[in-house]
């Protein structure tokens, strides 16, 4: 292109000159151009080509600007929202100050705010509590922390790194959970307790409805009067009635915790199963999955005693470890739908991949 066409119109004009052309041809001055008095005198021709240029220059940077925002508008718009856009969760005062890093949540400061990162502490003499609308309540005892991991829709997460809160949930199952050092408490439509001491180890007990734990692909289900215990690296223990026998108990601990000989396992387990009674039932259906081939068949014919498998439930099935006959046989338990934790981890796993 040669420079003569940008001053005065003659010689071969650039392709992308004439497309700007082309876009701009809409402003173009349509009416005569004005006259001036003749005392005003010629322009020299340097100004004239000045005039032009910077009027150019300006139209220019106008359609930059205009494209610029444009393009912004389309990256904010296209970009998912964040998983963490939901509002804090309000902190309300029971006993103490309590704190949220620096600030204290005092008599006369008033309510709080608990949002994503933040962690709650209390000391021996304060307690609190911390309550989301569509989620529930929770309320935290003295000498504990609490930090907010995770608040999209859907999808509220905290982190129990020490101490003992107290869960109100009627958020629907699947959508409340808490990490610990040992194992993630997932809630399924309940009411619990869950304590972590200074090693990491936990105790979760449930109220009401029942909650799942687990770690590392190790599952327990925790249904109303029963509890579980848990320890760092192993994960959730078996979980049991509260009024369960004080043998029972305890050899159930050792099974789960303990490193014993192949001989003493098998004695607790026998310890275990002549103690089981019907409300116990829930207990053996876990130990079907934890205990070796060999002992397996003797855990299914307690537990077939105590509760006869259901209709398609084989004893080559379970034996075998088939799916779906585990889940029919725990469904058949009576204490709720195993297809929600199957929802829950498809839902949790597809949220993070999102997150990634």
């Amino acid at each position: 292109m040669k420079d003569d066409y940008l001053w005065d119109g003659s010689g071969e004009p650039d392709p992308e000159v004439r497309k700007l052309e082309a876009a701009l041809g809409r402003y173009r001055h349509e009416l005569p151009a004005p006259t001036f008095e003749q005392t005003a005198g010629v322009r020299p021709a340097t100004t004239r080509f000045r005039f032009f240029n910077l009027r150019l220059s300006y139209q220019l940077a106008g359609v930059a600007a205009v494209l610029l925002l444009a393009m912004a508008a389309f990256l904010v718009f296209r970009s998912p929202q964040p998983e963490n856009s939901g509002a804090g969760w309000d902190i309300a005062r029971l006993e103490g100050a309590p704190r949220v890093g620096s600030h204290s949540i005092g008599e006369k400061t008033g309510p709080g705010k608990l949002r994503i990162g933040q962690t709650l502490v209390t000391d021996k003499t304060s307690r609190a509590s911390i309550t989301l609308d569509e989620t529930g309540r929770v309320e935290v005892d003295p000498d504990s922390r609490l930090r907010l991991v995770t608040n999209g829709p859907g999808h509220k997460r905290l982190s129990l790194e020490l101490g003992t809160i107290h869960a109100t949930i009627w958020a629907p199952p699947g959508e409340f959970v808490v990490d610990t050092p040992s194992a993630v408490a997932v809630d399924l439509g309940c009411v619990y307790t869950l304590h972590v001491d200074e090693s990491g180890a936990g105790l979760l007990r449930t109220t009401m409805g029942w909650v799942g734990f687990k770690l590392n692909g190790r599952e327990s289900f925790i249904p109303a009067g029963a509890v579980c215990n848990t320890r760092p690296t192993i994960g959730p223990g078996t979980p049991h009635r509260e009024d369960a026998y004080p043998m029972f108990r305890s050899s159930l601990y050792r099974l789960d915790f303990e490193a014993i000989m192949p001989a003493e396992r098998t004695e607790l387990l026998r310890i275990i199963l002549s103690q089981a009674r019907k409300d116990d039932a829930f207990t053996l259906w876990h130990l079907l999955s934890r205990v070796s081939d060999a002992d397996r068949p003797t855990v299914y014919d307690r537990l077939a005693v105590l509760a006869p498998p259901p209709a398609g439930v084989t004893r080559d099935g379970i034996l075998r470890l088939d799916r779906q006959m585990l889940d029919a046989w725990w469904n058949s338990l009576g204490f709720g739908d195993i297809h929600l934790w199957r929802t829950y981890k498809r839902n949790w796993s597809q949220a993070e991949a999102r997150n990634k």
